[in-house]
């Protein structure tokens, strides 16, 4: 069976094959900056601004072998989440497309997969408004968790985290971690 390296490598040649601006972000992301840990599903974010975009996305995904259904796109992209989930036809993999009109991103290797990830202070961000909303609390933990690891073992702008974790409304959460 192929594994979860070979599916993304295929998701990054089919996004680059069409020229797609991504980056990789949840636990490939985490495990780049912080812990590597292990995972059955994929998230990317994927600049889809203008419909050759989306074209471009459902080619890409079916590429790398997903079912895609062209109205999860278009409903995602309409909708407050923008995220859209596919499975691969092949392997027990999902893939979380997030949509996106601007990707904050840096490139760095994933099992000596050169790629783009998001930034490490966007992550964290991310994973504060994860926490803000996840009930019961006690199922924010990996996030807890990543966020620690991250500012563990990567060196990122706290005063910016701090700035646009005020506006997001989860600076509270980020005071808990922001000592570390």
């Amino acid at each position: 069976m192929e594994s979860l390296f070979g599916f993304v490598k295929k998701l990054v040649e089919g996004f680059e094959k069409e020229s797609l601006d991504y980056a990789f972000t949840g636990a490939l992301a985490t495990s780049f900056y912080g812990v590597p840990r292990t995972t059955a599903d994929v998230d990317v974010m994927v600049v889809v601004s203008t419909k050759d975009a989306k074209t471009k996305l459902v080619s890409a995904l079916r590429f790398a072998g997903l079912q895609v259904d062209e109205k999860r796109i278009e409903d995602a992209s309409t909708s407050g989440y923008k995220i859209a989930t596919f499975r691969c036809k092949t392997l027990p993999y999902t893939v979380d497309v997030i949509l996106s009109d601007s990707i904050r991103k840096k490139l760095g290797d994933i099992a000596g997969l050169t790629t783009y990830l998001q930034l490490a202070e966007d992550l964290i961000l991310a994973k504060l408004r994860m926490i803000k909303v996840t009930v019961p609390p006690e199922r924010a933990i990996k996030d807890e968790e990543d966020v620690r690891a991250i500012l563990r073992f990567t060196n990122v702008d706290k005063t910016e985290i701090e700035k646009q974790a005020k506006k997001d409304g989860t600076l509270e959460i980020w005071k808990n971690f922001s000592d570390s």
